[in-house]
Parts: C-alpha cells; sequence; structure tokens
C-alpha cells in the first residue's frame, strides 16, 4: 500500500458492514455481440475498514452464486450450471482488497483478489466515493460505486456449447450502502 495519505471531506475511519437492502451487485454480458444481458446476485455480505490513511483500507465481499438472477429462470439455471458458474463446486465468488491508490479526491482504484469458479486473480475496481453521512436512526452510513471488467475464460468459465453465444467480457458493477458498527 502507498505510504502517501489521501484527504477526503467527510471521511469517517471505522468498520462498516455492507448494507444489503440498500446496495446492489450487478453485472452484464453481451449476447451474439448485439445486446447485453443484464443480472445481479441477490445474496452477498462484506465489511470494509476505512484506516485513518484511507489508502491503508480494506474490503471484503463474499456472493452467493446461487443467487444470481437474470430475470429468466431458464438462463439462471443455465448460469448456475457446470457450463459457468458450476454453483455445485464452487458456490461463492469473493474479493479481498490488495491495494489502494487515489486517482482525485473522490477517485480511487482498488486492486484486489477476485475468485471466481475456483480460479483467483487480480483485478482492478475503478471505486468513486459517494460519500458518508448518518441514517435517520443516527448510525454512520458510506457510499461506494465500483465497476471492473473481467475476463470470463482467464477464470475458467467457458460457457460450454453456449460460450460462442456470449462475450468473453464481463462487466461487474458494485453500489453500495454500509453502515458503521
Amino acid at each position: 500500500m502507498s505510504s502517501q495519505t489521501a484527504v477526503i471531506d467527510g471521511y469517517v475511519a471505522g468498520k462498516w458492514t455492507i448494507d444489503t437492502v440498500h446496495s446492489d451487485v450487478s453485472f452484464y454480458v453481451r449476447h451474439l455481440g448485439v445486446s447485453k444481458v443484464r443480472g445481479s446476485f441477490a445474496s452477498f455480505e462484506g465489511t470494509i475498514e476505512t484506516a485513518e490513511n484511507p489508502l491503508e483500507s480494506k474490503v471484503s465481499v463474499t456472493i452467493d452464486a446461487t443467487s444470481v438472477s437474470t430475470n429468466n429462470e431458464m438462463r439462471d439455471n443455465h448460469v448456475r450450471s457446470a457450463d459457468f458458474l458450476d454453483i455445485e463446486k464452487f458456490p461463492e465468488l469473493t474479493f479481498t482488497s490488495t491495494a489502494i491508490r487515489p486517482k482525485t479526491s473522490e477517485l480511487f482504484e482498488i486492486d484486489g483478489d477476485l475468485t471466481l469458479h475456483g480460479v483467483t486473480k487480480t483485478v482492478t475496481l475503478q471505486l468513486e466515493l459517494n460519500g458518508f453521512g448518518t441514517a435517520p436512526q443516527g448510525h454512520a452510513i458510506a457510499g461506494f460505486s465500483a465497476a471492473t471488467e473481467i475476463s470470463r475464460t482467464e477464470f475458467g468459465v467457458t460457457g460450454g456449447a453456449a460460450g460462442a453465444a456470449v462475450s468473453d467480457k464481463i462487466r461487474i458493477a458494485l453500489e453500495i450502502e454500509a453502515a458503521q458498527g
């Protein structure tokens, strides 16, 4: 991690739990090169530790692969199958941060280890700090948006016979609200 310190207006150091009711983990992939199929994961959990020096902060997320939804039951079952996520062997996806770099006072890059389909690769998330505030119940909250693009085949996700119809590139988008405590 960088020894440099980032200065962020309203920054609050502490431990945070992702509020899954007010967060979203989604993705899209091109189908036949002409349309985008969107999906999301309904079940996930994670923690964020905002350090006194923001560049020493940490993120850890676990996603339940069985909770994938593309709003089409037949497609969802195929995505859960051995052709794609293979949830019987790999029921979870995980991300653990390893480094944070500032781009501006509100934009950061977060490197981390993404484990998908039993393969771990380093990915870089483009992170936007949406801010810190107080919920009506009085506890501290924080908001973050992050995105990255991965190659599914680099994670061993071939798609079987349907693989040729689905782009290799998958765009991942996260909208996260976290509560301190």
